[in-house]
């Protein structure tokens, strides 16, 4: 049946990961990355020949394909293969006028360099997009060119959202008597956390220091640094049977 005609379609999408650690997530990065990507030819602006010297292709009307139908028996089938007179490029183009720098492709390729930004706040699976940066090609809307961010595992925090936890071994003097401990932020920063004497801390206890989590986009402000306490017990006959007697 007949075909309505369609406008130009959409080149793919070229997908690339870019790897960040934590630190860069919640400070952000700029990285350049090389880009191999093809377009239209410069030279006869994706014509494939001299200005006028390019005819349609009348076998295929242009399209670059034609529809066989051969009977199989019983069977009918319509097969659709590459146009034998244009060899697929939908153009007739006389070799004396066939551009020299494409050879008649329509299509080179260019190395590009792309500023990527990871902003600071963003999340693992996060899309950065360069619209209309992906392939070009005759008769098509290119493409985007698409980073996705890959948060690397960190050796003392994980990540909640915006919130950050990180476990906390403190032995059992400290979480019945009190005490305190530092650990280095992902800012780059040292925090100091306190106990305070009699508030005791038992296993798996969850403490929420405010503001010290992941920037948060768009929005402004910071999550929350989460702190889950494991509890390491004394070793066998830490103490005399005086002590202990002292202790109970």
């Amino acid at each position: 049946g007949a075909q309505r005609p369609r406008g130009p379609q959409r080149g793919k999408d070229i997908k690339h990961e870019i790897s960040a650690s934590l630190e860069e997530l919640y400070k952000g990065r700029t990285a350049k990355l090389a880009l191999n990507k093809q377009i239209l030819c410069k030279e006869c602006e994706g014509r494939g020949g001299k200005k006028g010297a390019v005819k349609k292709c009348t076998s295929c009307n242009g399209q670059g394909i034609k529809f066989v139908t051969r009977q199989m028996g019983p069977m009918i089938q319509r097969f659709q293969t590459e146009c034998d007179v244009c060899h697929g490029t939908g153009d007739i183009i006389d070799p004396k006028d066939r551009c020299k720098s494409c050879n008649g492709k329509k299509v080179e390729n260019e190395r590009k360099i792309l500023e990527v930004h990871v902003e600071p706040g963003m999340k693992d699976g996060q899309r950065i997009v360069f619209k209309g940066e992906a392939d070009q090609a005759p008769d098509v809307i290119p493409g985007d060119v698409v980073f996705i961010v890959s948060e690397r595992p960190h050796k003392s925090f994980k990540r909640d959202g915006d919130d950050l936890v990180y476990e906390a071994e403190i032995d059992l003097l400290t979480a019945i008597a009190g005490g305190e401990f530092a650990l280095e932020h992902v800012s780059g920063d040292w925090l100091k956390v306190g106990i305070v004497p009699g508030e005791v801390i038992a296993p798996g206890m969850r403490k929420v220091i405010e503001g010290k989590g992941m920037p948060i986009p768009k929005y402004g402000g910071y999550g929350n640094l989460i702190i889950k306490f494991t509890i390491k017990d004394p070793e066998n006959h830490f103490t005399s049977e005086e002590n202990l007697k002292k202790l109970e």
